[in-house]
């Protein structure tokens, strides 16, 4: 049997569907402020003993060295990067940055990527400086020089090393107070993606270094009506899916079979290519005691038979194969008989307990004009299950962001793994997803989506109120 949603989930569903359609709420304009102009404007005149700029004179007299002009093509393509620089100005200004550096090398920050967009084979170091005013710029190597044209942004050349570092001293001139992906003492590794030896570059030019946390989250994590929507088909797909998953555990063993964990793992695989959706890693099929392991992924090795009796946990995520499509992530659990044994039923009740609590927590929030912080929802959902009695069974984050990535680059509700202090903004979308996890006996947790509007949290997938049972 498979449960109706009491709440009337479904129904808030439909109409939030109709609002998405119909363009929802949602303010990507730039506001200027001079407050982070006069900030930087003041830069070069307050640090005149600046390290003198280093050359190499064999990169000064070298013949493709014209101090880089700038590669400006004569009418550049608007690309969707020019969307993510007005964001992230207009966040720069307003909260007096002088820029934003983000800087990769082999793919150690794909953040950067994940702002600029794809760049095929870059193998040396490479810059983008986004000003709180003014243009862009790149600042890549002669050797990488085709690899960055179609972006439309000014580029800058560099031949050497000591090349390298005299350019970007001339580009962090006016600037001091520069953003990048750093985050003090490694609080959020999400963000921590620059190594020490670059940080001490950067501040030998004189400049103070903050986290662009906040700052990335802002410009490229909210999203597009488009993306939102690609969202929901998603979600749509995976409700269906893993009902669809729950059904066929229950005609295998009617028909006197016992399926795998790995066989049912391999079904929504195969639904996922036949909905025209993506298959990533997973998805979790975990009976009894696996389901104890948050991240279980059967094989055809480690799997067991699912059969009477049997309680099963099917943790399940895809999205669209766009590139700019976005993730939806659910769990469910489920029992193989007629009747709930009374231990699980009790751990379930916790589990979606702390999950409404969450839920129940932003809501207030938002109706009281308070934007929370990720890990205040992760505390109101660890109270709850704490209060029940299950407290050092809930060992993750309370929710992940959701983008591009099934684990994107935006707010995680999380104060255990770390303290995550941004806040839950109009546009992210994200998790939540409380688990209890008897080792040795069995694991719950329900996980849900949700999209931050203007007008508050909206819930984005089906809500499990109920074990599913399976009859079998």
């Amino acid at each position: 049997m498979m449960p109706n949603d009491a709440s009337g989930a479904n129904d808030i569903m439909s109409k939030f569907i109709q609002s998405i359609k119909a363009g929802y709420p949602h303010t990507r304009g730039t506001t200027p402020s001079s407050a982070a102009s006069g900030l930087c404007a003041d830069a070069n005149a307050a640090r005149k003993k600046r390290a003198p700029r280093q050359t190499d004179s064999a990169a000064d007299a070298h013949p493709l060295n014209p101090d880089a002009a700038f590669n400006r093509p004569e009418a550049p393509t608007p690309m969707p990067i020019q969307d993510t620089i007005a964001q992230a100005q207009q966040y720069l200004r307003e909260h007096s940055v002088c820029g934003w550096l983000l800087y990769d090398y082999r793919n150690m920050n794909p953040i950067m990527w994940d702002t600029l967009g794809p760049a095929q084979h870059v193998t040396r170091p490479c810059w983008l400086w986004i000003p709180a005013d003014g243009k862009p710029k790149l600042l890549a190597s002669y050797v990488d020089q085709g690899r960055f044209a179609h972006f439309g942004i000014d580029t800058a050349l560099f031949v050497s090393r000591q090349d390298m570092i005299a350019k970007l001293g001339e580009t962090l001139a006016d600037a001091s107070r520069v953003a990048m992906e750093y985050s003090p003492q490694g609080a959020l590794p999400r963000v921590s993606r620059i190594d020490a030896g670059t940080l001490e570059l950067v501040r030998g030019f004189g400049v103070e270094i903050v986290s662009s946390a906040d700052l990335l989250q802002y410009a490229t994590q909210r999203w597009t009506q488009p993306q939102l929507q690609s969202h929901i088909a998603a979600a749509d797909a995976l409700g269906a899916i893993v009902r669809q998953a729950f059904a066929r555990i229950g005609d295998a063993i009617r028909g006197g079979e016992n399926p795998t964990e790995f066989q049912i793992a391999e079904f929504i695989r195969n639904r996922f290519t036949e909905e025209g959706m993506i298959v990533t890693d997973g998805p979790v099929v975990a009976a009894n005691a696996h389901a104890a392991d948050p991240h279980f992924e059967p094989t055809a090795d480690n799997a067991v038979p699912i059969k009477r009796g049997d309680w099963v946990l099917i943790d399940l995520w895809t999205r669209q194969p766009d590139d700019d499509a976005m993730f939806a992530d659910i769990t469910w659990t489920a029992f193989v008989g007629g009747a709930v044994p009374p231990r699980h039923q009790q751990v379930f009740d916790a589990v979606i307990g702390a999950r409404d609590a969450a839920v129940q927590t932003l809501r207030q929030a938002h109706s009281d004009g308070v934007q929370l912080e990720g890990w205040k929802l992760d505390k109101a959902a660890r109270d709850h299950i704490a209060a029940a009695g299950f407290g050092d069974y809930f060992n993750h984050r309370l929710g992940h962001s959701l983008g591009r990535e099934v684990h994107s680059n935006a707010v995680n509700l999380d104060g255990w793994e770390t303290q995550d202090t941004r806040r839950v903004i109009p546009g992210v979308a994200f998790t939540i997803e409380p688990g209890v996890y008897l080792p040795g006996e069995f694991g719950v947790r329900s996980e849900i989506n949700l999209f931050m509007t203007e007008d508050g949290p909206k819930i984005t997938t089906e809500v499990q109120r109920e074990v599913v049972l399976i009859e079998a």
